[in-house]
């Protein structure tokens, strides 16, 4: 009896796992990542103190409002973002010696979510054109 029932639940484990894992995941609006170690030219680097605003577009794209009407969109790796809310706080820091941002190496960024904090490895950073961000829904608009 003992042996029917822990087999009864390995298969019930079984056949959830294989349902998670069959799930299709939602296509990001805002279309494919940028390739990774994509970053911004120099003249549209980010200086991390005027982030000001972020959203969490999908489980591994964070827009951010960046000051002075520019907005980024930033691809990290995994699924850093996989659970998180935009109501959850983002942690920047500057890197040593510089507070600007322009490369994706040039951004530690961690998400803090009920007290735990998860490191994020940035992927790529990129400027939104005006017409991107206006495209954005609503709710995706830092």
């Amino acid at each position: 009896m003992k042996l029917a029932i822990i087999a009864l639940v390995a298969s019930a484990a079984a056949i959830s796992t294989v349902a998670v894992a069959a799930r299709p995941e939602k296509p990001s609006p805002l279309g494919p990542p940028p390739p990774a170690g994509t970053g911004l030219p120099s003249g549209q680097c980010i200086r991390a103190h005027d982030i000001r605003n972020h959203t969490i577009a999908d489980r591994q794209t964070l827009l951010i409002d960046g000051g002075n009407k520019s907005t980024y969109r930033v691809t990290v790796g995994g699924a850093c973002l996989g659970g998180a809310v935009s109501s959850d706080p983002i942690i920047t820091r500057e890197p040593p010696g510089s507070q600007i941002i322009c490369k994706p190496i040039d951004m530690d960024l961690a998400i803090s979510r009920s007290g735990f904090t998860t490191q994020c490895i940035v992927q790529s950073i990129v400027k939104m054109s005006p017409e991107e961000v206006a495209a954005l829904p609503k709710k995706l608009k830092p």
